[in-house]
């Protein structure tokens, strides 16, 4: 099956969104009781960790932790968004940086400034896409950027979409209380796939979609720690307490750039394999054996892999062993831990 295909619809009652590229699931959204990325709480600073720099917090949903905390002092109360979903046992990760992200705008408080997508090229188009957004902002304090998914859309979705979320900014920005609460809810899976994918594909909402499509085969797959790889080698994927270990195996393939192979089609699977099972945090590759001069070709393959993917994640480099590590944004819950 070629083309994208995206698929609303609903997993052991739980909303989920699938979008699968050519036949192959490529991105995964499940709803789970934690709470969502890009949810707004009124919060109360409760206690400074001074060894980490950060301040947890209270907000309706249990404790959060707030980095980079200077100045402020217990029982303050202030603004935080979810980043990410938190680990088992810990606390919700927020930060103070406020973000109002919608399809096609992202509304920035405290950062002013009208900005377009470097994605977007053409200087016709970049200089229409300014004149909506110094219509929409006017004198507005708060900063704008204009995203990928503007580039050729009607002008006035893009003004719907600027002047819903700047609505939402004052709207959450002017609430008034003393006690913790939560004033902005995330978005859904639904939501996020309409905002987040956005080149064309066949929508499927009708129920029953997955099974129609082929998605429950496919979550099973994504269930399975076993991924292959191109020229019969395949790797494992297998989380723990600490970690994400990574498993490169060349498997029948004998030959002398079998390891080098096997790596790098690793290299270009790698983020899908991880995003669709929700997985983030430490990386650690385990990678067949390959000679020390194709280690700057691996990690420039997998820099390319992960340039489109939507979590962010950072190179942290090799260990003695000769491992190679990553370091992956929490963006999503892994979905051993919502299908169970």
């Amino acid at each position: 099956m070629k083309g994208r295909t995206i698929i609303l619809d609903q997993i052991q009652g739980r909303e989920a969104a699938a979008l699968l590229v050519d036949g192959q699931l490529d991105d995964l959204l499940i709803a789970s009781g934690a709470p969502v990325p890009g949810t707004i709480y009124r919060a109360r600073a409760d206690r400074p960790v001074k060894g980490q720099g950060g301040m947890f917090l209270t907000t309706p949903d249990g404790p959060a932790f707030l980095r980079q905390v200077k100045g402020l002092a217990p029982g303050a109360q202030l603004l935080v968004q979810v980043t990410g979903y938190a680990e088992p046992g810990k606390a919700i990760p927020v930060t103070s940086k406020l973000l109002f992200k919608s399809r096609y705008a992202i509304v920035t408080p405290g950062a002013p400034g009208l900005n377009v997508s470097r994605s977007i090229r053409d200087e016709d188009e970049r200089d229409r896409l300014q004149e909506i957004a110094h219509d929409e902002m006017g004198s507005s304090a708060h900063g704008l950027i204009l995203r990928s998914a503007c580039a050729g859309a009607q002008a006035g979705d893009v003004a719907e979409d600027i002047a819903q979320m700047a609505d939402l900014a004052e709207q959450v920005l002017g609430e008034t209380g003393d006690a913790p609460g939560r004033l902005s809810e995330g978005d859904g899976p639904h939501v996020q796939a309409w905002r987040d994918w956005t080149d064309p594909a066949e929508i499927v909402t009708q129920a029953g979609g997955f099974a129609e499509h082929g998605g429950l085969d496919l979550l099973e797959d994504a269930l399975s720690n076993r991924v292959p790889l191109a020229g019969g080698a395949f790797l494992f994927v297998e989380p723990t307490r600490a970690l994400v270990a990574v498993d490169v195996n060349t498997g029948s393939d004998t030959s002398l750039a079998a390891g080098q192979k096997a790596n790098f089609a690793c290299a270009k699977v790698l983020p899908r394999a991880l995003r669709v099972r929700g997985l983030g945090g430490q990386i650690v590759l385990d990678l067949a054996p390959m000679a020390k001069k194709d280690r700057r070709g691996f990690e420039s393959a997998l820099r390319a892999a992960l340039r489109t993917d939507s979590e962010e994640t950072s190179l942290v480099g090799w260990t003695p062993l000769g491992h190679f590590e990553l370091q992956r944004k929490r963006g999503r819950i892994p979905i051993s831990e919502v299908l169970k």
